[in-house]
């Protein structure tokens, strides 16, 4: 793991720091790549975070949520110390299976989910996912397909593409 300290900025609402050279390098070489997300482990305080790390505007930025912020007692303008290591683990959000049993059942659904951005295709996986009983698995499934047939808003989209 390697540390550094950075000032925190903000563009538009989300805080972030800009990481040193030699470290983004190292990242780099680690990833195998410099283009795309750069999955990453920081540690704040001696707290596990998973994030990712982005290239936009033309920078490298490492984006700290409030929880990471609160954790570290810092926020824009502060210095802050990060541990930093490249996470090589799979982060593939699975289709949940109701969900895909309901795709196979409705192509037009089917067409329209696999034509949307990876990011949002990730985002109802995550969602579908992340819920605890049976009851809104299969109320949210039926939502999620509306939404991909454009009847219905879902995950605070009203339209899919």
């Amino acid at each position: 793991m390697k540390s550094f300290s950075a000032k925190i900025y903000k563009i538009g609402i989300n805080p972030y720091v800009l990481l040193p050279a030699d470290i983004l390098k190292s990242l780099f070489v680690e990833a195998g790549k410099e283009k795309g997300h750069i999955p990453v482990n920081i540690m704040l305080n001696n707290q596990p975070f998973i994030q990712t790390l982005v290239k936009y505007s033309g920078k490298w930025r490492l984006y700290l949520n409030g929880p990471m912020r609160k954790t570290a007692g810092k926020d824009v303008g502060d210095m802050i110390t990060i541990t930093i290591n490249y996470d090589g683990t799979d982060r593939t959000v699975p289709i949940h299976a109701k969900f895909e049993q309901s795709l196979i059942k409705n192509k037009e659904a089917k067409i329209v989910f696999e034509k949307l951005s990876p990011s949002l295709q990730k985002e109802i996986s995550r969602y579908l996912h992340n819920l605890k009983t049976e009851e809104s698995v299969e109320r949210n499934v039926k939502r999620a397909i509306n939404f991909l047939l454009g009847k219905e808003r879902f995950i605070g989209r009203d339209k899919p593409l």
